[in-house]
């Protein structure tokens, strides 16, 4: 297999990390129709994902767990309808790879190993377990890891993976309800129907402020000491489903 199909099957596109770029200036490209979650296939049949999905259903708390599982179905939905050419390379294991372990440095335990902030810390844990125990090729290895590493990179300049602005744009829209047009109606409440959230807005601002408390130089600060889990707790769009 050559570089040039690693790049596209595994999302090393390089696109803009300013997402607002990527989508025109507009709060969609095509816009979105109803897709439920069962009319989108989670590659259950890979053996290194189905092994991931258990890996990370043991050390996930439910609440994180089904967020990431939700976040594997809107970045599903948001790279059908709006990023066709990429959808029709982009390897779907990969993406539930990232989205599985996207968080798996923010358990109690593994804030408190490290000092480095935890999405650095869990795309290094992504990666080893992912080359060295389930022997997944080293570009897709590399890819789930290089997006977790960014997932919270959001800027406004230069550029990302792929893969990388897949997980932003997905992980955004979950949690905070960022870029709220992007994903039906239809799909937003059949997949929340389907991992329910479990007060994960409540969760996820509680890691954030867990992870600043122990060490105020994370990465999480670059989003707003204050204003990211303000921004998480005053999520409007997913409110009726905490």
């Amino acid at each position: 297999m050559s570089s040039e199909d690693t790049v596209a099957i595994h999302g090393w596109t390089a696109v803009p990390r300013d997402a607002k770029v990527l989508l025109g200036g507009k709060p969609y490209i095509n816009k979105p129709y109803s897709l439920l979650a069962k009319d989108i296939k989670f590659p259950s049949d890979d053996l290194v994902v189905a092994k991931v999905r258990e890996y990370a259903q043991e050390k996930l708390s439910p609440p994180c767990f089904n967020h990431s599982m939700r976040v594997y179905y809107f970045s599903m939905a948001i790279l059908t309808q709006q990023f066709p050419s990429h959808a029709a390379t982009l390897s779907p294991s990969t993406l539930a790879l990232t989205c599985l372990l996207h968080d798996i440095g923010t358990t109690p335990t593994r804030l408190r190993a490290t000092q480095l902030s935890f999405e650095y810390y869990g795309g290094i844990l992504a990666l080893n377990l992912l080359r060295q125990d389930l022997h997944a090729s080293q570009s897709q290895a590399e890819a789930v890891a290089e997006a977790i590493f960014r997932h919270q990179d959001v800027g406004t300049t230069g550029t990302l993976t792929f893969l990388g602005q897949l997980i932003q744009l997905g992980t955004l829209y979950d949690n905070t309800g960022g870029n709220p047009e992007i994903v039906h109606e239809d799909t937003r409440d059949d997949v929340n129907r389907e991992f329910p959230r479990m007060g994960w807005s409540r969760c996820f601002a509680e890691v954030i402020g867990e992870e600043l408390g122990l060490k105020p130089w994370a990465h999480t600060s670059h989003l707003g000491e204050e204003e990211f889990p303000a921004a998480v707790l005053g999520n409007k769009l997913m409110e009726e489903y905490e």
